[in-house]
């Protein structure tokens, strides 16, 4: 396998992106696959390791920086914009049809995390792709809503709208993009904040274990109005037949979102559950991930086959 810098237009931004190859890839077009990176991630993290992975196994896999994120062009900076991240997947996939190594026939998304969302979506609006597949799958709007464990108080993202508001009155007024911290100091308040689900957060992002200079550790406020109109499950029966996996961790916290999704999918489907792992386990821990991409592997090996 082998990686190479490459970029692509969304909505008039520049899209940056790892193209990962097998080392056999010229020999015939191949199918291939867009990984999204989860909310706040870049595409050196878990898109570009499960990127990785996919071309070892014979795939051409295309993990890039969502618009306003990473290296890809886009301000305020770190925005959360759902409808550009749908459209940056759409993307993607017109990238990689242009590109020699691929059977743009046989073209996949897969989605991590708030990317699951996006990639559902994308999927219900793009009939070139022929199958999808999630990884720790969420709905990102809903888990601000609701909560990663859904049991969050409204009251919670009332007063995040109210901030909001105040947000985009501030920057009318000259005082700059306006900002809101996505992580706790240190992952023992994030423990405190979140339990185990907030601790991992803070240990993946902002420690050693998976920590990138240009993954977002802040989201522009106006991320939260956009937010509050999303819904990535609704147009999931629009998926029709083409067939879903769902890889989810046994002691996900978020488990309900990729199960309510899944419930609303109407052709071919699977969830696949991962015993041990936790929604960010899935993220980078060997023993969690190769297993998963085995299955992901075989998934696209059929539901691809052309």
């Amino acid at each position: 396998m082998h990686s190479i810098a490459v970029s692509f237009d969304s909505q008039g931004l520049r899209i940056a992106a790892d193209l990962y190859l097998p080392d056999t890839a010229g020999d015939r077009p191949r199918p291939a696959v867009v990984v999204g990176h989860p909310g706040s991630g870049v595409k050196e993290q878990a898109a570009g390791l499960y990127a990785g992975k996919l071309a070892d196994r014979g795939y051409v896999a295309l993990a890039f920086d969502a618009a306003y994120q990473g290296e890809s062009e886009g301000l305020p900076r770190g925005l959360e914009d759902p409808a550009h991240r749908v459209e940056d997947l759409k993307s993607a996939v017109s990238y990689l049809t242009t590109r020699p190594e691929v059977d743009a026939g046989r073209l996949g998304v897969l989605g991590i995390c708030a990317s699951g969302g996006y990639a559902l979506n994308a999927t219900a609006s793009d009939h070139r792709i022929k199958a999808v597949a999630t990884v720790s799958g969420v709905d990102i709007a809903r888990q601000f809503r609701l909560g990663a464990d859904g049991d969050q108080d409204p009251a919670v993202f009332q007063g995040m709208l109210d901030a909001a508001a105040a947000a985009r009155t501030a920057e009318a007024r000259g005082e700059g993009p306006q900002s809101f911290p996505l992580f706790p100091a240190t992952p023992e308040q994030g423990r405190e904040l979140g339990g185990e689900h907030g601790f991992e957060g803070v240990e993946y992002y902002c420690t050693p274990r998976g920590e990138h200079p240009r993954s977002t550790k802040a989201m522009p406020w106006a991320s939260i109005d956009h937010l509050a109109l999303f819904d990535a499950w609704a147009a999931v029966p629009l998926i029709g037949d083409r067939p879903l996996l769902s890889v989810i961790g046994r002691r996900a916290v978020t488990a309900w979102m990729g199960i309510e999704a899944f419930q609303r999918a109407t052709g071919p489907k699977r969830i696949h559950w991962v015993d041990g792992a936790s929604h960010v386990d899935l993220y980078d821990k060997p023993e969690y991930v190769d297993p998963a991409v085995d299955e992901i592997s075989r998934f696209y090996e059929v539901s691809l086959a052309g």
